[in-house]
């Protein structure tokens, strides 16, 4: 069972910084892909940021030239560092990792979320 544990979520005032990780655990198999996903209170979940096995990156507009994706393959670990966060920054983060488990069988797995809460 694939287990996604995500870390460094908090309360923090605009123009601050903050560092989220997700640790995967619990296969063998290739992850594919990692990202940073934020749903907050009225919205739909919104793509922050992606990271594939080979460093190639996107991002939402809204968080470019802010924040930044990182990726550790061989602890399985996914980062994103936030800096310049705004108010509109706040909402629920959680992570995902797709998992190659086979040519034509990619699974997907989610993190529980962290909060991140930015003050005005």
């Amino acid at each position: 069972q694939v287990q996604l544990v995500e870390s460094g979520g908090g309360s923090v005032q605009a123009g601050g910084s903050l560092r989220l990780s997700c640790a995967a655990s619990g296969t063998s198999f290739r992850i594919d892909a990692m990202g940073w996903y934020r749903e907050a209170p009225g919205t739909q979940r919104e793509l922050v940021a992606v990271i594939t096995s080979g460093g190639s990156t996107n991002y939402a507009d809204s968080v470019k030239g802010r924040f930044t994706i990182s990726r550790d393959n061989a602890k399985n670990t996914v980062y994103l560092q936030m800096s310049s966060l705004k108010p509109e920054d706040t909402a629920a983060y959680r992570c995902n990792a797709a998992v190659r488990v086979s040519s034509f069988r990619v699974d997907s797995y989610w993190g529980q979320g962290t909060q991140v809460t930015v003050s005005s």
